[in-house]
């Protein structure tokens, strides 16, 4: 008998809950008078503008929630119609109002927060426990993702180090602006993590569905056992209209590429009043098919897992055993940070003589950091214009540009939205850091260089 599907479980309970098609097909028409209600209020027809938390305030109420003022959500509005069906991921300029005081470089680092769930993974000699706490990892970085603002572009060939952070090294680079790509790789006594990061997207009004076309690799010391992540895309709802909310939904694959084992998680839907939303459910797999341990929980809040048999069903006299929960976060935050966002994006997990291309010395995310959005929007704005007459600049001296830290191989990986080339960490970053910490100069802790991630000196140079 095969194991119990978590998608057939969660319809067949909702089937259970309704007691039959009347009671949804009221629920269903109910909604559907909602959404037509918000269209007809702000005229916009095929505006899905809904609560996920199922509030009870009325349709115009809700449409009017979010950051946007009325004139400046209108005008959005009408520059955005155009790219309905588009991957917009580098294609529209965006304003700062939007933005949070962090990079997609710093994103990627924020994801370490839960690391030593990999350094259990690398010390445990159960093959499916290992599977528990890598996954578990992976799982955590959803609660970074849950975030409505949207961290900074890159400029082409911006860095971010971290150290100071369970005897963890970090250095990720922009490796291209079009497409937009990022690489990284972390590195401790236990694990080696190297990600090509890569977007998709596809604007579909007040909403927009980004596909993960990236691969993420993680090497444990201990036997030496590779793992591959495929994880599920996710949606950022009522982007321009409403109270903006982001979802995942699907199925995250963790494959043990050494032994064939793997991790089949389902991200549930967010259905009617938030139900299901944040929930996760599946199974580790040995090499055949076979489900070995039950994994349960929310990806905001914590994850438990519980010794299973063939047909999926916790084994008797076994209780849910919790693997990882969600660290205390700061009350009432701006930006929603946790603590270690704040420590992301301070010098305190910076390491001596920062990279003059570092993320933290951005003058707009420094600005608007500050509160500064008209300073912010001026500094972001002046960095895209030289950004792009560098690209002129190199295109005229046919020059390609070229990482410092990652080279590009002849890899193409295929993942489930697209192809993907493959950037691979070159060590020098390592033996750049451990010239500099082994150096015996005396540094001042308030001296710091001015942000210059270009290639080129001087733009006008012949």
């Amino acid at each position: 008998m095969a194991p119990k599907d978590p998608k057939q479980a969660a319809a067949a309970a909702a089937a259970a809950a309704g007691g039959g098609g009347g009671f949804f097909a009221s629920i269903a028409s109910t909604l559907s008078n909602f959404t037509k209600s918000v269209n007809g209020l702000m005229g916009y027809e095929g505006l899905e503008v809904i609560n996920p938390e199922g509030g009870t305030e009325d349709a115009e109420e809700e449409a009017k929630k979010g950051r946007w003022k009325q004139e400046e959500r209108d005008g959005y509005w009408k520059m955005m119609q155009k790219y309905i069906g588009s991957d917009i991921t580098s294609m529209v300029t965006l304003p700062v109002i939007i933005f949070e005081p962090m990079t997609m470089l710093q994103k990627m680092a924020e994801l370490m927060e839960y690391s030593y769930l990999l350094d259990m993974a690398n010390e445990c000699e159960d093959p499916y426990m290992r599977l528990v706490y890598a996954s578990s990892f992976f799982i955590s970085v959803y609660y970074a993702y849950q975030r409505t603002w949207k961290p900074f572009n890159p400029i082409l060939g911006e860095t971010y180090e971290m150290v100071n952070h369970g005897g963890l090294t970090f250095i990720s680079e922009q490796v291209s602006h079009h497409p937009p790509m990022s690489a990284g790789h972390a590195e401790n006594e236990h694990f080696t993590y190297d990600v090509t990061s890569k977007l998709k997207t596809k604007f579909l009004g007040n909403s927009v569905d980004v596909y993960p076309v990236g691969r993420t690799r993680v090497t444990l010391k201990r036997d030496g056992v590779v793992l591959d992540l495929v994880p599920p895309p996710t949606k950022v709802n009522n982007l321009i209209f409403g109270r903006t909310w982001i979802d995942s939904q699907g199925e995250m694959v963790l494959t043990n590429l050494t032994t064939g084992d793997k991790v089949v998680l389902y991200f549930q839907p967010c259905g009617w009043f938030g139900a299901g939303r944040y929930e996760v459910d599946g199974y580790v797999y040995n090499a055949a098919d076979e489900p070995k341990i039950l994994m349960t929980g929310k990806w905001n809040e914590a994850m438990s897992y519980q010794m299973c048999d063939l047909d999926g069903e916790p084994l008797p006299g076994t209780e849910p055993k919790e693997v990882w929960r969600v660290a205390d976060v700061p009350k009432n935050d701006k930006y929603q940070y946790t603590h270690f966002a704040h420590k992301i994006n301070s010098f305190d997990t910076a390491p001596k003589r920062l990279l003059a291309s570092d993320s933290r010395l951005r003058p707009d995310r420094m600005a608007l950091e500050k509160g500064d959005l008209s300073t912010s929007g001026h500094e972001k704005s002046s960095l895209e214009e030289r950004q792009r007459a560098e690209k002129r600049n190199r295109e005229a001296k046919s020059h390609k540009f070229t990482p410092k830290w990652f080279d590009l191989t002849e890899e193409i990986t295929p993942t489930p939205w697209g192809d993907l080339e493959v950037y691979q960490y070159n060590g020098k970053y390592t033996t750049h850091r451990a010239a500099i910490d082994s150096s015996t100069g005396v540094e001042d802790p308030h001296s710091r260089p001015e942000f210059d991630p270009w290639q080129y000196d001087s733009l006008h140079a012949e």
